[in-house]
């Protein structure tokens, strides 16, 4: 059974920055394409980056393009970083994972994924 655990949630001041690590429980992480998706109150889960199995490629939402990155190691822990931080950046941010080619396209809907973890709140003050 995969199991993904999200950390690095918190408070954050507008203007600053996040550092979001998420690890999988699976053996076959490098099969793998990981996801970051949030959700703020009263919204729907949206797509926020994507990272290939080998991490060659990346994909981000309009939202936070320019000013996030989506990493990974070898191992099992896949990072999301984003700074100039707002308040509508306030969400539960969830990692996810799916079985994926390198060379597939990216996923970027909820529907595509089959691994979820619990997520990690962050909250952005004015």
């Amino acid at each position: 059974q995969v199991q993904l655990v999200e950390y690095g949630g918190g408070l954050v001041q507008a203007g600053g920055s996040l550092r979001l690590s998420c690890e999988a429980s699976i053996r076959t992480f490098l099969r793998l394409s990981m996801g970051w998706f949030r959700q703020a109150p009263g919204q729907d889960r949206e797509f926020v980056a994507s990272i290939s199995p080998n991490g060659g490629r990346a994909e981000f939402a309009d939202g936070v393009k320019g000013r996030s990155g989506i990493s990974r190691d070898y191992e099992r822990t896949v990072y999301f970083e984003m700074n100039g931080l707002k308040p509508e950046d306030t969400a539960v941010y969830y990692c996810a994972g799916t079985s994926r080619d390198e060379s597939s396209p990216l996923p970027r809907l909820r529907d595509e994924y089959d691994y979820w973890g619990k997520g990690t709140r962050v909250t952005v003050s004015s």
